[in-house]
């Protein structure tokens, strides 16, 4: 016997499909025409009926799996009604086969599968790590006997410790700390990681619930470096160098149990006093801050004060060393004057006295406002213009003193002569002894 063609049995497009054989050995029988009711109702030429339509599907399809008709039963028409059907071996076997073969493609089709740019597929023998796939179109050996699960590598991860989506909903059993000063700190931090580049097989078997190891991890590190702190430290200047060793901490740990995990940073969101003792937290801050404002202020007094202080007592060591200098040159000064005086004292003893005489009187006369005037006869009234003459000498003596620029004393008592006028010149007696002179002084009128 052989199989009608498939396309052939369940070609709906066929115009005679389902209204006879018309002549042809491999269509199905035509539906019978009724006349019995005078022609009113004959299908022939017309559209099938859709009941018949079904009942010709089904017996194609039995006809598949080795169904074939039976003879008529009761005394029929040969038709189907009351009719049996008897198996076909070969028939049934071929049906079972085509059977078969779709569900062995749906099968290896089931393992068909995509794994998106950033994920990565890990796919397991009988629960065994086989592979690790990257992304695209990948196929692997259909359940049971492989499965995979798809792993977001790319993906930066994030736990909040010691608070839940703000900083109002504190979790205390995860953010009160113990300071190095056996004071509690109130911690609050982000950590983000993410896989590292090939780390999905470990992320995936070497921990049960590796976010939570995570997450353990990081409050095991925080409470071990807050632990080795001071609690202004921690509080205050201390939370980016605070962060940065909870990190290292956090990586090492994690590489030690090998989980596939790299943290990539962790954040300090809030870090303060348990609120039991907030107020006198501020409190103690308060006067924290009011002794840092002196301090500064009593620096920067200091500041300004001392640098005027060191430049005054600066200042007044130059001058007396000045002084001192001064002193010494001009008592060296003398003792070297009287030293050459003494030399020409004793070569000519009294031109070097009547010298030293002469010298003695300019300097009191200069620096006196009236002269004397010793006349032997008469009592002439004498015009002295001594504003005159003491300008003239100021101006001479200042002169003198910038051309000699540092000149013995001897020669400048030489070139500070006091000018007398013609009649008081003439009238000037000619040198005496010391003695004669200190007579004569006494005898002059009053």
């Amino acid at each position: 016997m052989r199989l009608p063609s498939i396309s052939r049995i369940f070609n709906l497009n066929d115009s005679n499909w389902g209204r006879g054989n018309n002549g042809s050995g491999n269509e199905p029988p035509r539906r019978p025409n009724n006349n019995n009711d005078g022609g009113k109702n004959n299908n022939n030429g017309g559209p099938p009926d859709l009941d018949e339509l079904w009942r010709d599907f089904n017996r194609r399809l039995g006809g598949l799996f080795g169904r074939k008709p039976g003879g008529p039963r009761g005394g029929g028409n040969g038709g189907d009604n009351g009719g049996r059907f008897s198996p076909s071996p070969r028939g049934a076997g071929i049906g079972v086969g085509v059977i078969g073969g779709i569900v062995v493609l749906l099968w290896l089709g089931s393992g068909f599968f995509i794994v998106q740019e950033g994920q990565v597929a890990v796919v397991t023998q009988f629960g065994k790590y086989k592979e690790t796939t990257r992304a695209g179109f990948q196929w692997r050996l259909p359940y049971p006997i492989q499965s995979h699960e798809i792993v977001n590598q790319s993906q930066l991860r994030t736990i909040e410790v010691g608070f839940r989506n703000n900083s109002r909903s504190k979790v205390l059993q995860e953010s009160l700390m113990l300071t190095d000063d056996e004071n509690i700190v109130d911690m609050q931090f982000v950590v983000q990681y993410r896989l590292k580049e090939g780390g999905a097989r470990d992320y995936l078997f070497n921990s049960r619930n590796p976010d939570d190891s995570v997450k353990q991890a990081a409050e095991s590190a925080m409470r071990e470096i807050v632990g080795k702190k001071k609690m202004d430290f921690v509080l205050y200047e201390g939370r980016t160098e605070v962060a940065g060793e909870v990190t290292k901490l956090m990586q090492t740990i994690m590489d030690i149990y090998g989980t596939g995990v790299l943290i990539s940073t962790v954040a300090i969101q809030n870090a303060q006093p348990p609120e039991q003792v907030q107020a006198a937290f501020d409190d103690a801050v308060k006067a924290g801050q009011d002794r840092e404002r002196q301090v500064n202020e009593g620096q920067a007094y200091a500041n300004e004060v001392i640098p005027r202080a060191a430049g005054a007592a600066s200042r007044l060591l130059q001058e007396a060393e000045g002084y001192r200098t001064r002193i010494v040159e001009n008592a060296e000064g003398d003792a070297s004057r009287f030293t050459q005086v003494l030399t020409e004292y004793q070569k000519a003893p009294g031109v070097t006295r009547d010298r030293l005489y002469l010298d003695t009187m300019q300097e009191v006369f200069t620096n006196a406002s009236k002269v004397l005037v010793d006349t032997r006869s008469g009592n002439n009234l004498l015009y002295l213009p001594l504003d005159k003459i003491m300008q003239q000498v100021s101006k001479e003596s200042s002169a003198a003193a910038s051309a000699r620029a540092g000149g013995s004393s001897s020669s400048m008592n030489n070139g500070t002569a006091l000018p007398l006028p013609a009649p008081m010149s003439s009238s000037v007696p000619e040198p005496t002894p010391r003695e004669a002179l200190r007579s004569r002084d006494r005898n002059v009128p009053r």
